[in-house]
C-alpha cells in the first residue's frame, strides 16, 4: 500500500469508532486522512485487486465535507460521537448531492434526488461524512427470482469478501464493504433478511430494527408494513453508535409516531455482563427449505454459541415452539404493496425521466434486454399483475392475518409463554417472521466454518426491545470475540 494512504500505524483494520474519535481528538488522526484510507481502499481493493464491488459509486465531495469537519472538530470541537465517521448507504437511499439513487437499475442510473432521506439528514447533522453509495440486489431482491444475491445491472456482482461464497442479499454492498474495511459503517434496508441475510454471510453486526424506529422517508420503498433501514458494523458498539443517531421521529411518516425512544442513546445498554440476567429461547425447529443452502447451516458452531451462553450466565430454554414459524406465509400482502409503493415512487419522477409506473419500468428494461435483464425480471412482472392494490379485500386481509400470527400466535405468544428476553435462530432464518411482526432482530458472528465460510446468529425480540437485544448481542461479542478481517490479497 502507498505508505501515504497507509493509516495501521496509527489505526487498526478492525478500528471502532470510539477508537477513531479518542484519534480524531488527540490530534494523532483527521477524517481527511480517514477518508484517503478509505477511498484507496476502494480503488485497489474494491474496484480493482480482488474486485469486491461494493461500491456503486463515490461521493465526489466527500474529502472536502471531512476537511470541513476537521476545522469543526478544532474549533468547537465534534458533534457527537459518529462526526468526522465515513458512511455508505445503500444505493436505495436518497441523497441531495452529486450521487445517484437508483437501486441498482438502469432505468434510474442518471436519478439525483432532489432531497436527503430522513436518515441522511440525521447523519450529516450528527456530523457523518456521506462516502458513497453501494452496491446491492436490483430492486432490492424485487426483480427476478434467479438473480444471484448482490447482482445490480447497474453495479455488476458484488462478491464475498472471504471467498467463494454466498454474499447474502440485498443490501450486499453495505455488508461487503464493512467486513473488508472499506468505510467505518454502512447503512442497508430490509424487508425480509435484506440486512441479516449479509451480515450474517460477512461477518459483520447488523441490526433490523423495529419497523418505525428509524424514518422511511426517502428510501425508494419495497413493503409499506416490513421496510426499514438499519445498520451495519464490525461490532456491535458501532452498530449501536449507528443506531442512535439514524433513529427519530419523522412528521412524514407515520410508521414512527408511535416511536417513544427516537432519543434513546443505545450504547448505554453495551454492557458485557449482559447475558448474566437474560433468558434466551433457542429455536431448534428448522426445516433445511428455510437455509438458502445446506452449507449456510453449523450445528457445531450453533452449539458452540447456545453453550457460550448458558456459561455467560443466561437462563436457556433449548427447543422453544413457535406456533406459527413453519406457517406457509401469504406472499401477497407484499405483491400488493410493491406494486403500489414503486408506481407510486416513480410517478413521483420528473417529467423527463423514462419510466413513470411498473408497467413503463418492465417495458423499458424490455427495449434494453441485452444490459437490464440478465436474469429476467419475472417478479417485476409477477407484481405488475396486482391491481386496486391497497383497497383488494387479499391484501387487507392478508395484513392483518400476518400481525396475528408473526406476533400474536408467534414472536410475542413465544416470549411470553417461556418468559424470554429474546429469541436465538442459527443464521437468519427467523428474518421472515420478525418481519411480518415488525420486530427488531440483530445478527452476530458466531464464528467460521472449516471451509472459510462465516456463521451467525441472530437475536429477535418484541417491539423496540433492540436495547435488550443490543445488551444480549454485545455480550455474547465480548466473550467470543469470533468477527476477523478477511484476507484480501
Amino acid at each position: 500500500m502507498d505508505p501515504n494512504f497507509d493509516l495501521s500505524k496509527t489505526i487498526s483494520e478492525e478500528v471502532t469508532i470510539l477508537e477513531l474519535q479518542d484519534a480524531m481528538n488527540r490530534g494523532e488522526l483527521t477524517s481527511r486522512e480517514l477518508v484517503m484510507h478509505y477511498l484507496y481502499r476502494i480503488a485497489t481493493l474494491d474496484q480493482s485487486g480482488p474486485h469486491i464491488n461494493s461500491v456503486l459509486e463515490i461521493n465526489p465531495d466527500a474529502i472536502f465535507i471531512a476537511e470541513a469537519l476537521d476545522n469543526e472538530r478544532k474549533g468547537t470541537g465534534a458533534r457527537s460521537s459518529i462526526h468526522g465517521v465515513p458512511v455508505l448507504l445503500k444505493g436505495n437511499i436518497e441523497t441531495k448531492d452529486k450521487m445517484r439513487t437508483s437501486a441498482g437499475a438502469l432505468a434510474l442510473e442518471h436519478h439525483v434526488s432532489p432531497k436527503d432521506a430522513f436518515l441522511v439528514r440525521k447523519l450529516r447533522d450528527a456530523g457523518a461524512i456521506i462516502l458513497g453509495k453501494t452496491n446491492l440486489t436490483e430492486w432490492a431482491n424485487g426483480m427476478s427470482s434467479s438473480m444471484w444475491a448482490g447482482y445490480s445491472a447497474l453495479g455488476g456482482q458484488t462478491k464475498n469478501p472471504y471467498g467463494d461464497h454466498f454474499p447474502g442479499g440485498s443490501s450486499t454492498g453495505s455488508a461487503a464493504a464493512v467486513a473488508a474495511h472499506f468505510t467505518t459503517v454502512a447503512v442497508g434496508t430490509e424487508t425480509s433478511a435484506s440486512i441479516l441475510s449479509p451480515a450474517v454471510q460477512n461477518a459483520i453486526v447488523g441490526i433490523k430494527p423495529t419497523a418505525g424506529l428509524i424514518s422511511r422517508s426517502g428510501v425508494i420503498p419495497w413493503s409499506y408494513s416490513q421496510d426499514t433501514a438499519g445498520p451495519m458494523a464490525r461490532t456491535v458498539t458501532d452498530a449501536a453508535i449507528l443506531l442512535t443517531t439514524l433513529a427519530g421521529k419523522d412528521e412524514n411518516d407515520p410508521s414512527t409516531w408511535r416511536n417513544e425512544l427516537s432519543n434513546t442513546d443505545y450504547t448505554a445498554f453495551l454492557n458485557k455482563d449482559g447475558l448474566w440476567t437474560a433468558t434466551i429461547g433457542i429455536y431448534r425447529n428448522v426445516p433445511s427449505e428455510k437455509f438458502r443452502d445446506l452449507g449456510e447451516y453449523d450445528e457445531q458452531l450453533f452449539n458452540d454459541a447456545i453453550a457460550i451462553i448458558r456459561e455467560s450466565g443466561a437462563k436457556v430454554i433449548d427447543d422453544i415452539e413457535i406456533p406459527s414459524f413453519l406457517r406457509e406465509w401469504e406472499h401477497n400482502k407484499t405483491g400488493y404493496e410493491f406494486k403500489h409503493a414503486i408506481d407510486h415512487y416513480l410517478q413521483c419522477l420528473p417529467a423527463q425521466y423514462p419510466v413513470h409506473d411498473l408497467n413503463e419500468l418492465i417495458e423499458w428494461n424490455e427495449r434494453h434486454s441485452p444490459m437490464a435483464l440478465k436474469y429476467g425480471q419475472d417478479r417485476l412482472r409477477y407484481h405488475s399483475q396486482f391491481d386496486t392494490p391497497l383497497k383488494n379485500p387479499q391484501y387487507i386481509l392478508g395484513s392483518i392475518t400476518d400481525l396475528y400470527y408473526s406476533q400474536n400466535m408467534g414472536i410475542d405468544y413465544t416470549l411470553e409463554t417461556h418468559g424470554l428476553d429474546a429469541i436465538l435462530f442459527p443464521s437468519y432464518v427467523g428474518a421472515d417472521i420478525s418481519a411480518k411482526a415488525g420486530y427488531p432482530s440483530i445478527a452476530v458472528p458466531a464464528g467460521f466454518q472449516s471451509n472459510g465460510r462465516t456463521f451467525g446468529i441472530t437475536f429477535a425480540g418484541t417491539a423496540f426491545s433492540e436495547s435488550k437485544l443490543i445488551q444480549i448481542a454485545y455480550a455474547f461479542e465480548q466473550k467470543t470475540k469470533h468477527r476477523k478481517m478477511p484476507n484480501l490479497n
